[in-house]
This record gives C-alpha cells, structure tokens and sequence, in this order.
C-alpha cells in the first residue's frame, strides 16, 4: 500500500460530496488512497478541492488561518495562479482523481518544490485598489476574496460610513462597494459624498438585498456605476469585477 492523501475538500453539492466520499472509498488499498480531511485528523491536510462557487469557499481562501503552502485543485472560475489544476462542470470525478494520483504517484513528486505559492496572489501592473463598506465581517471577507482571485490584493475595509468617508478623502480608490446597510449613516448619502469626491472614484457600486427596478433607477442616478445584489452570485461578481 502507498501513502494516504487526507484531503481537504470545501463546498460542492451533496451529490458531488457522494460520489467524491465513494471514489476515496474505492482509493482503499490502491496505490494511493484517498481521506477525507476533518479538523480531527492526526496531520494537515495534503491537497485541497476548492469549489469556487460556494461561498465557503472563497471564505476559506481569505482566511488568515488559510495554509499558504497547500497544494489545492479547484472547480469552477477565478481560481488563483497557484492552483495546480481547474476543473469545469459539469465534472467527471475520475479526471480529478487522475490528477490526484499523478501528484502523489512517487516520491519525487510529494517532495515537489511548488515554489512561492503566495506569488499568484501577488498585485498585477493592473491591479485595482478597493474600498469595501458594510457592517457585516463576512460579506467583506467574501468580496476581498473575489478580489484576490482577481489579482486584486490592495483592499481596505469599513464597517461604518464615517470610516469609509475618512478613508476615500486619504486615498484614492478605483472601486468602492458600499452596503446600504451602514449603521451609523444613510447608506444613499454615503454614497453621494463618496460619488462627489475630487479626485473622483472609479467606480461606486451599491450592495444590497433589494432586487426591484426601482432600487437599480436610484443607484443610476445616485451615480453609482452598478448595484451587486444579495446574497451574492459568484458568477455576477466575476462579471463586475472583470469590469474594473
């Protein structure tokens, strides 16, 4: 018997989740076999399945308890540089285990040198720097890691609308997300102090959970540059974010 890979698998659907727990089980005695990682496993995990469109997962990307080194294959779009490998849906399991395998098929390639995996979330020549605003913690870390997948690392975050205000007249931002869900101001009237700034700002975009006609006619004309709706849909995040 060869090693035993514990892998960390985050997101996917429950049918996915199956059919991948069958195939570890199948991994039993092989050359390779295959454990699913939990936080009560006797080591780290070796490799990482990332499903892009989960919201835990991009979760679990901006984690500051997130291992940088870890050997990660994903699925769906946006995945960071690092990744050593992308798959699209709809998925053919053995494809992947057939990637797995060749990682982990002789010593050499365990012992393999990845290099600076922190490299492919290094900031590009062009990328943006970014103001997220909203009271709730999660929702930013969620955007901030969008943003990094993006190649966008250069973000600052405000949960009130008073520090987002003292931070946009000190700096100059090319996107600004601002929820309207601020405590301590109108959200609409943050966003019009923000929109009238000298230098102005690239973009303004408005978060909410309000998907009606009307609430897009008043971020037009509060002049904000489009409204991303919620909760968020990864694939209309990469869409605003590969307009920035």
């Amino acid at each position: 018997m060869g090693p035993s890979i514990y892998v960390k698998v985050v997101g996917f659907r429950d049918v996915e989740r199956h059919a991948l727990n069958t195939l570890f089980r199948l991994s039993i005695g092989q050359p390779t076999s295959y454990t699913l990682w939990t936080p009560e496993a006797p080591v780290a995990p070796h490799l990482a399945l990332i499903d892009l469109d989960a919201y835990e997962a991009v979760l679990e990307l901006a984690s500051p308890d997130a291992h940088p080194g870890l050997k990660m294959i994903c699925v769906g779009e946006g995945a960071p540089d690092h990744a050593l490998c992308t798959f699209m849906r709809p998925l053919h399991w053995p494809d992947v285990v057939k990637v797995m395998d060749s990682l982990y098929s002789a010593d050499e390639v365990m012992d393999m040198d990845f290099g600076d995996t922190e490299a492919g979330f290094g900031a590009p020549s062009d990328a943006r720097v970014c103001l997220l605003v909203d009271p709730s913690r999660e929702d930013r870390m969620y955007l901030r890691a969008r943003l990094a997948l993006a190649g966008h690392t250069d973000v600052d975050e405000a949960s009130t609308g008073a520090m987002a205000l003292e931070l946009a007249r000190n700096r100059h931002y090319d996107l600004v997300v601002v929820g309207l869900t601020v405590s301590d101001m109108d959200g609409w009237a943050v966003i019009r102090q923000l929109v009238d700034l000298e230098p102005a700002i690239g973009r303004v975009v408005v978060s909410t959970s309000d998907k009606t006609w009307h609430m897009r006619e008043h971020a037009e004309k509060s002049g904000c540059s489009a409204v991303l709706e919620k909760p968020y849909d990864p694939s209309k995040v990469i869409e605003l974010l590969q307009k920035i």
